[in-house]
């Protein structure tokens, strides 16, 4: 092939028609097997000449072929070209930005090969400022939100349990020496109405108060001494039967048949449950001794506890809402009557007394309650609970300074709220410092902000300017 390209097409052209057997002799052995593929008995100059082109074609591209795999493995062999040492300021690692270091390595916390920080070009009109380029924050999917005011409505909530009324809690106890003799009553739950016998007490005391009262209305009605003096006399009688425990109707049996009695019948003061009967037939009791319980259960307290920073925001007379899982269908409405003046040291939490009418009786001591207090703290400078970056004692907004310029900024914020009237029911802060009606915060990727801020030295720079 080699003889046939220096030779060119001239002595093709010359020789016409060729037969297999001249070509061989005329050119060289390399060609011989193209030329059977293409030769039969005669060889046209046409046919010679396209067999030639293609050689001259494969060949070139073999060339080409080499040449592009030899620049290839000289660029793979080839180290990267280092970043100009004027243009970077320190070499720090990504996941950890408190290392710097002068030469390129590896972090000596995670491992990570470090990275260059280069210096800024551009100088930030304000300390503290950085740069994070528009094309870097849409990749990193950076979003903003406005600083506003907004209406803050939100609830408090805490857990509590029943009691009974302590003011509707009557306990029934034994006024005079004496001994059970018989019980109506013997168990706590049974219901008893007001005026019904709860026990029978026999008591030898009873006989002087009656014997006094009966002799008193002797004397009155043999009329030896004025009606008018005498009254008075009958009255305390009366009124000592009465402190004793004696029903006012027994008083006007006694009055009116003059038949004395060393039995005390001992009667419920009000409609209600027992609660308590700690005595039994047969049991000796003394003044003071504690006979049957009865409970009001017609109006309950709940005690709920609020921690110190929630005690504020609530006042005597505050509606709430309350649930309990044993009717989970049924909510009831009470108010707030007593806030306790004084926070548990422990638990950090004030008590707060929620009167709640139960006037069907469905409610019990004891069940326990989940309490809601609505909240209406008006309007306030607010911002979405994810524009705000906690770094323990404080909060870290990211401001928008436009053109790719971010200001780290402290800022002071209030309670935590949702608005209800969002349909995501978003989450929101009070901003009570730091920020400013309009303006524009990072609300998405706060986290990737806050790592180039790092890096930069924002954080540090916007410190130092606090200072």
């Amino acid at each position: 092939m080699a003889r046939l390209k220096k030779q060119g097409y001239a002595g093709i052209q010359g020789a016409g028609a060729l037969s297999s057997s001249r070509l061989r002799k005329r050119f060289p052995l390399e060609a011989w097997g193209n030329l059977d593929q293409i030769l039969g008995h005669e060889c046209k100059i046409d046919e010679v000449r396209q067999l030639i082109d293609r050689h001259r074609l494969q060949r070139t591209a073999c060339h080409i072929l080499r040449i592009a795999m030899l620049m290839m493995l000289a660029a793979c062999s080839k180290p990267a070209k280092p970043i100009a040492g004027a243009d970077v300021d320190y070499w720090t690692c990504t996941m950890h930005p408190s290392v710097h270091s002068e030469t390129p390595g590896k972090c000596p916390i995670c491992g990570m090969d470090l990275v260059p920080v280069t210096r800024r070009k551009e100088v930030s009109s304000k300390p503290g400022e950085f740069m994070v380029p528009i094309q870097r924050q849409q990749q990193i999917g950076v979003t903003y939100t406005e600083v506003r005011r907004r209406h803050m409505q939100f609830d408090i909530r805490s857990v509590g349990t029943l009691e009974a009324d302590q003011a509707q809690v009557f306990d029934c106890v034994a006024r005079v020496d004496g001994y059970v003799e018989g019980l109506q009553v013997t168990s706590p739950g049974e219901r008893v109405r007001s005026g019904q016998p709860l026990m029978t007490i026999y008591s030898p005391d009873l006989r002087a108060p009656e014997q006094e009262l009966a002799n008193l209305l002797k004397v009155q009605v043999n009329g030896s001494v004025t009606p008018a003096s005498m009254e008075p006399l009958i009255e305390a009688a009366r009124r000592r039967l009465l402190l004793l425990n004696v029903d006012p109707s027994e008083i006007s049996e006694l009055e009116r048949t003059g038949q004395l009695t060393d039995r005390l019948v001992v009667r419920s003061a009000v409609d209600g449950v027992v609660s308590e009967v700690p005595i039994r037939i047969g049991m000796g009791v003394k003044p003071g001794d504690k006979l049957v319980t009865v409970l009001d259960v017609s109006n309950l307290w709940l005690w709920a506890n609020f921690y110190e920073n929630e005690v504020g925001l609530l006042r005597e007379g505050h509606p709430v809402t309350v649930s309990l899982p044993a009717l989970p269908d049924h909510p009831f409405e009470g108010k707030i009557a007593v806030l306790s003046p004084s926070i548990d040291p422990v638990k950090r939490t004030a008590m707060a007394r929620i009167n709640i009418p139960n006037s069907d009786g469905q409610l019990r001591p004891g069940m326990f309650a989940n309490v809601i207090a609505h909240i209406d703290a008006g309007k306030g400078l607010t911002i979405p609970s994810d524009a705000v970056l906690p770094t323990g004692l404080r909060m870290v907004a990211f401001v928008d300074r436009g053109s790719g310029r971010l200001q780290p900024r402290f800022i002071q914020v209030g309670r935590q709220f949702v608005d209800l009237t969002d349909p995501n029911q978003e989450s929101y802060y009070e901003v009570t410092g730091g920020l400013r009606e309009g303006e524009r915060v990072v609300s998405s990727a706060n986290f990737l902000i806050d790592a180039e801020a790092q890096v930069q030295g924002a954080l540090r720079d916007f410190g130092v300017e606090q200072r």
